[in-house]
């Protein structure tokens, strides 16, 4: 019963942190901010995701480590595709 509760709750977090995304791109602020607050939302979304439904929170730290590594490789090069196409 307390998975069902935590994964709830994660997926309300995830749920709403996908609006709050949708409506940053539509409130119309200047690209960069929108650009910084999506990115910063879609970090933790990730890291979220990891964490619980792929189960790194319970696996050993290097294994969660090694997840960062290739998140980070994963940010850095949206960030560097995003500034690509900067309009």
């Amino acid at each position: 019963m307390t998975r069902l509760r935590l994964y709830t709750a994660i997926y309300v977090v995830l749920f709403v942190s996908a609006t709050v995304q949708v409506l940053v791109e539509q409130a119309g602020m200047a690209y960069q901010t929108a650009l910084a607050l999506i990115l910063a939302l879609s970090f933790v979304k990730a890291v979220i995701v990891a964490a619980y439904y792929q189960h790194l929170r319970w696996e050993p730290r290097s294994l969660t480590y090694l997840m960062g590594i290739g998140l980070l490789a994963v940010l850095a090069l949206t960030v560097a595709a995003t500034y690509s196409i900067t309009p």
